[in-house]
């Protein structure tokens, strides 16, 4: 199977964030230079350089908050860990954009000179998008988001949008596309549900690892068991028993006509 972010086929947003950072650290670093320059000359042309490099990092920045927006609503798994660290990611991210705005137009108005308030908004905002960037780095690393990971006949992604089954009805959709080993995610009105083929037939079960929210649909599938790709859990996609942990709870399982 694929990632949640993978599937697109572009890792859009991890290229563009190098732009934001570099020029918006590279300012902080300029005015601090501007700072400590002992010729005055020296001093005005250093924080001119911090004052072109703000706006053309902010622009940078909303430029790659366009493909995070569309990670963060449509690839992080809702209800999970990866959602949370994802929160704070774009929080954070926002909060420097605002920073670094905010000490450019203060800089502005006293002529570009180097001032201590710009600075401390600089360092804020440089410390504000290095969190950031640690929990960009966790968001792939260790949630898997933006990561292809498909195994071997694993197949092509498939994902369905259907309308949610009435309670203890069967859920229908297509499953004639897949192969042994293989799952489908369908989006049942709020839920995500997977659905598998196993040796012993078709199957379907809650895309939510019950241990962090990992999305069982990205997992692996063998001989009737998934694995989340998170953190390893297992379970059985027929009975939605717990084969091995660290999750303790079953998942939910669901009739397919």
């Amino acid at each position: 199977m694929r990632s949640q972010a993978s599937v697109q086929g572009h890792p859009i947003h991890p290229m563009l964030i190098v732009y934001p950072f570099a020029f918006l650290t590279g300012a902080f670093a300029f005015s601090v230079a501007s700072a400590l320059s002992g010729s005055r000359e020296r001093k005005r042309e250093l924080s001119n350089v911090a004052n072109h490099l703000i706006p053309a990092g902010v622009v940078a920045g909303l430029a790659a908050a366009v493909p995070g927006a569309i990670d963060y609503l449509e690839r992080v798994p809702p209800h999970s860990s990866g959602k949370e660290r994802a929160t704070k990611h774009a929080l954070l991210n926002v909060s420097a954009l605002g920073l670094f705005t905010t000490s450019w137009l203060i800089g502005r108005r006293r002529n570009a000179r180097p001032q201590v308030t710009p600075m401390v908004l600089q360092a804020l905002g440089s410390a504000a998008m290095s969190v950031a960037g640690y929990l960009g780095g966790t968001l792939v690393y260790r949630n898997q988001i933006g990561v292809d990971h498909r195994y071997a006949n694993a197949g092509k992604w498939q994902e369905e949008m259907r309308d949610e089954p009435a309670s203890g009805a069967a859920l229908v959709v297509s499953t004639d596309a897949l192969q042994v080993n293989q799952m489908k995610l369908v989006h049942a009105s709020d839920r995500r549900i997977v659905v598998a083929r196993t040796e012993k037939g078709v199957a379907s079960f809650d895309d939510r690892c019950t241990h962090k929210g990992g999305p069982l649909s990205d997992g692996v599938l063998i001989c009737g068991t998934v694995q989340c790709p998170w953190h390893g859990s297992q379970f059985d996609v027929t009975t939605g028993t717990v084969v091995c942990g660290p999750a303790k709870e079953d998942i939910a399982t669901y009739p397919v006509g």
